[in-house]
Formats: C-alpha cells, structure tokens, sequence
C-alpha cells in the first residue's frame, strides 16, 4: 500500500506540485480526462521529465478514495541530481568518479540491494532512466537500508545523451553484458568510470551497448544462463574497487 506521505492527489494540488519542483516519480491521469484544468496540468507537464500514465479510473481508486479528480501523483522518497552538475562537482573536489547506471532496472528489490552495494563500495552516484524504470519510493530505500538517503540518484530524460556527455567528460564506460567480448576481471576500472547494467529480460539497449568502451561477462560455470542484476552489479562493482 502506498502511504499518503507519497501521494499527492486532486488536480490542482499536483500542478502545485510540479510548479514547485518537487521530486515526482510518476503522475496517473484518469484516461478520459477532460477539463480546464487537466488542460492546465498538461501545460504545467510540458518541459519536465516527469512520467504521465493513463490509466483506468478503476486503477485511481484503489490508490485512494478521495477527492483525486482523475489524477495522483507519486512524490520520490529522494531528492534527484543531476549528472551534469555532479560531475564537475567530483572533478573540482579532486575526486575519479565512479557512477554505475541502471538501463531498464524495475525491480525495486534489485534497485536497493545494487544502491545498497554502491553506497558500501563508495560509487559516487547512481543514474537511471526517467521511464521504464523502478522508482525510488518506500520499499525502495527500506531495501537499500538506507543507502539512498546518502547515495546520490541521478535521474535523466535520455541515457543516450548522458553517456555521450560522460564519454566528452572523459569516462570509460564499461557495459556488463552476455554478449560480453571477455571476462569481467580484464575490463579497464581505473579512471572515470561508469558500469552500465541492464534489465534481467533484455539486458542494455542496443543505442547504449553501442556506447560502451568495453563489453563484459561475467563467467557462468553452471546451468542457469544469468545471475541476478544486482549480484551481477556487486561482482562488477569490487572489481572496479580492487582496481582503483
């Protein structure tokens, strides 16, 4: 159930929302929608990166009985960076960054434990995708034990574009994959670094993959094909560390 510190509902409590820049991770509208002021909304909406759903009213409902009016807002349990302000950041601090990114991770159990595992391992941030992407709410930081409360999350329209602008910032960008050319442990982790990780059903988009400096696997020795993404993303992670 979502607790109601999480929720903004009733249309012009979510364009107030938006218009005061709150963190929102994802924005139900009733499907059928059709007023002035949903017309305001969308205007509001225009320029954010803020994901909208439509959804059956039915839907709306079972998140909340009140007043809605066809449209809840689900508020992050975090506030976002930005890659491009926390790079110069790190660099002007005297730091060689380390970021992992998630392409496509949804699962939040798997997003906290990797998130978790990043905070342990001292990885600057974490990047994930505006949409198609797990959320940072409740669970999420429950299962990170906290890591997200110290652990910045970059959220960012186009992965395509952020990796362009890391590889111009002088990162390597080393992409885990079972299409991989070589063993894990043979990857370069030591300068600016990011580890790209993608979903468990299909892996890292194809325009990200075709960005990466090195591709890599991690050995299976067994019957199963893959390991999970985030035990998969904790192998890669202290690697990179026992490197640096």
């Amino acid at each position: 159930m979502v607790e109601k510190s999480e929720l903004i509902f009733g249309v012009r409590a979510v364009i107030e929302a938006i218009q005061a820049g709150k963190d929102i991770d994802k924005i139900l509208v009733k499907r059928d929608i059709q007023s002035d002021l949903s017309k305001e909304l969308f205007a509001a909406l225009k320029g954010t990166q803020i994901p909208v759903q439509r959804v059956p009213v039915e839907r709306i409902n079972k998140i909340t009985r009140k007043n809605h009016q066809g449209v809840v807002a689900f508020v992050s349990a975090i506030a976002y960076q930005k890659t491009e302000d926390l790079v110069p950041f790190l660099f002007e601090q005297g730091k060689n960054p380390f970021f992992v990114m998630l392409d496509g991770v949804t699962d939040v159990r798997n997003f906290g434990a990797i998130a978790r595992t990043c905070e342990c391992a001292g990885v600057d941030a974490v990047i994930i995708p505006s949409r198609n992407s797990v959320s940072v709410n409740a669970d999420a930081v429950k299962t990170s034990a906290g890591a997200l409360h110290t652990l910045p999350v970059c959220r960012e329209a186009n992965l395509k574009d952020t990796l362009h602008y890391l590889k111009e910032s002088g990162f390597h960008i080393v992409g885990a994959t079972e299409k991989g050319d070589y063993d894990y442990a043979k990857a370069d982790y030591g300068g600016p670094l990011c580890i790209i990780m993608g979903a468990e059903d299909r892996g890292i988009s194809y325009d990200n993959l075709a960005l990466c400096d090195e591709w890599v696997k991690i050995p299976m020795r067994g019957t199963i094909e893959s390991l999970n993404v985030s035990v998969a993303a904790g192998v890669l992670i202290y690697e990179a560390i026992k490197q640096r």
